[in-house]
């Protein structure tokens, strides 16, 4: 069973019409998600989600895809903290909906997308930046983080133009958008 779950996260097929489908599946979600809000769940649901986006936006400021071997800001405490941020950023919004079913098949759907997805990932960066990759990988963990920083990374990390350049401006009007829709309909709406 455990390799059919994953040859169907990594389909490439289904994984493109995905992609080709994500902005309109994320509107209509989100509006749906929003729509039924649970104003008593708001502001949990709003802390989780804030948490998520901190760590987004984070990244957004010191990742150079493809460039530069990120090893700073929160890439020097876990090797994937982009999918952990975004999984508490979604978990937060379905919160909003006051179901811990849904969260928790949320949990384990989302852990086998983000496990399959860092599996394809460092397939390709491990020979993009070769032996540093290696120790950064032994040093680091890949999804739990550590109190103790990378060596070579620094923690204290945060480029503007980066962060600019990697759309993070528009990651944090998105979700504000969505609170603001959320709370609409959770508070004033009815």
């Amino acid at each position: 069973m455990s390799g059919g779950v994953h040859r169907l996260f990594n389909n490439s097929a289904l994984r493109r019409l995905l992609v080709r489908l994500r902005i309109p599946l994320f509107v209509a979600a989100g509006t749906l998600i929003a729509w039924h809000a649970r104003p008593e769940w708001y502001f949990a649901g709003l802390g989780v989600s804030a948490f998520g986006e901190a760590i987004q936006l984070w990244c957004f400021a010191s990742l150079q895809k493809n460039q530069v071997l990120a090893a700073n800001g929160p890439y020097a405490l876990v090797r994937n903290p982009m999918y952990l941020g975004r999984y508490f950023l979604l978990a937060g919004m379905l919160l909003l909906l006051g179901n811990g079913w849904l969260i928790a098949v949320f949990t384990v759907l989302y852990y086998l997308y983000m496990v399959n997805r860092v599996r394809r990932e460092e397939a390709l960066l491990a020979p993009t930046f070769g032996e540093g990759y290696a120790r950064y990988c032994a040093a680091v963990p890949r999804f739990v983080p550590r109190l103790a920083r990378y060596a070579q990374g620094r923690i204290a990390s945060f480029d503007w133009s980066t962060f600019v350049r990697n759309h993070g401006p528009r990651n944090l009007l998105e979700a504000v958008a969505f609170y603001a829709l959320a709370y609409y309909f959770a508070f004033l709406a009815g």
